[in-house]
């Protein structure tokens, strides 16, 4: 890319950065707080990646994902995952038409900018699968047919981190199909005073008809190819690498951060310092996406988890013993 296309590229994403740090504004009318949730969230729309929101029932995860997709006017659909529900439900079907004796596809929930699978681990592992094609290649395979997904295709699947009964774990091929895992926080005294305030005062979380359209899927488009020329010095992508290989050696995990977790790492920073405004990725933004990009690509030692270590806590050790270049 030469300088006047640097600089023209450079012009169009300053504007789309000014309309994606609107979102935040916007999706505070219908969310008190989470900011940091929203942000990661616009994070993975930049990298084309999926996000696991992990929270308590009740702390407005899918309000949050509803509300995003509305100010930024893409196409959102929304799955409950439950125990019976089938493959077919998710991605689609051929269904018979008697009419012209031939079949037809008809195209599921999949098929849609913003994905909510709301609660995906209370789904058995052969419709938790169904997911893995659509979210590694943006496609969909029925009889042999692949059917492309839309631009952008976001997944955003949500689970419950206390209650078990019920439920399947999801494997670790899926888990790294993730960008992002994100914890909802219950909120602070202030912030849930100001839900109370909201409700008491007629707040209705089902219309969200005051949210206006503040960015738009071009938007996105333009701010990906800006995230792109973000500059990634040598030392950088060095501290990656050994951030991600430390957690490979550590005796507290049985599984470390794959090389896919690795680029998953540098991903996100590059698109949290072109959020920040800056046209070059620092180690500090590695420290900071560290944990939302890597907590769910480790699994700790059974004994480790009787001392009561978590992947968190042991991610920051890491973070404090790896060399930051200078």
């Amino acid at each position: 890319m030469n300088t006047e296309e640097t600089t023209r590229v450079a012009g169009r994403g300053d504007a789309s950065r000014e309309a994606l740090g609107a979102l935040r504004a916007e999706v505070a009318k219908a969310v008190v707080g989470q900011d940091a949730v929203v942000t990661g969230l616009v994070i993975a729309l930049l990298c084309r990646g999926h996000v696991l929101l992990e929270g308590v029932p009740g702390v407005a995860k899918t309000l949050m994902v509803r509300t995003l997709a509305a100010a930024l006017s893409l196409d959102f659909k929304r799955v409950q995952f439950t125990p019976d529900l089938m493959p077919g439900d998710v991605t689609g079907s051929l269904i018979y038409d008697a009419k012209s004796s031939e079949f037809e596809f008809k195209q599921g929930p999949v098929f849609t900018n913003l994905l909510l699978a709301d609660e995906i681990n209370r789904t058995p592992p052969k419709t938790q699968a169904a997911l893995l094609e659509a979210m590694e290649e943006r496609q969909v395979s029925v009889e042999g047919d692949p059917r492309a997904l839309p631009d952008p295709f976001v997944v955003c699947a949500t689970q419950n981190p206390v209650e078990y009964e019920g439920t399947y774990q999801l494997p670790e091929a899926q888990l790294d199909r993730f960008l992002l895992k994100l914890t909802v926080p219950l909120p602070p005294r202030e912030h849930e005073i100001a839900v109370l305030e909201r409700h008491a005062h007629g707040f209705d979380p089902r219309d969200l008809s005051e949210i206006r359209p503040v960015a738009t899927a071009e938007d996105l488009a333009v701010a990906r190819e800006s995230v792109a020329t973000t500059h990634v010095a040598p030392e950088v992508l060095g501290y990656v690498v050994d951030v991600c290989r430390a957690t490979r050696q550590s005796p507290s995990f049985q599984l470390g951060v794959s090389p896919r977790g690795a680029t998953a790492l540098l991903a996100a920073s590059r698109a949290w310092a072109w959020l920040s405004g800056r046209t070059y990725v620092t180690p500090d933004d590695v420290k900071a996406l560290a944990r939302p990009a890597l907590r769910h690509r480790v699994q700790l030692r059974p004994e480790a988890e009787l001392e009561g270590a978590t992947a968190d806590g042991l991610l920051d050790g890491i973070l404090s013993s790896v060399p930051v270049p200078r």
